[in-house]
């Protein structure tokens, strides 16, 4: 398993409808490294945002599509996404503050 510190865990938050629509319980969707556990993005969230008190964390794993091109074909790469939900009490993420 990697070093990974907790700067180089939290990827990129995902944009969706259904992520937005998730945003008023409190849950918030992230790209995560596909290397890091469920402790790491605990942590990850809870430094790079201060005030956020972490209920649950799920994660999912998700493999790269089929793409072909000509006669060559190939996958893209793998993904993994995670659902933080925080606490009622919480502070809330800013990066999603102007959305």
């Amino acid at each position: 398993m990697a070093d990974l510190k907790y700067y180089d865990v939290i990827l990129k938050p995902v944009i969706t409808e259904k992520s937005m629509n998730s945003m008023s319980e409190k849950k918030y969707t992230f790209s995560v490294h596909p290397d890091a556990t469920k402790n790491q993005i605990r942590e990850a969230v809870e430094k790079m945002f201060p005030g956020t008190k972490v209920v649950s964390v799920n994660t999912m794993n998700l493999e790269g599509k089929n793409r072909r091109r000509g006669n060559t074909t190939g996958k893209t790469s793998a993904k993994k996404k995670a659902i933080v939900q925080l606490t009622e009490d919480s502070a809330e993420i800013e990066i999603f503050a102007g959305l």
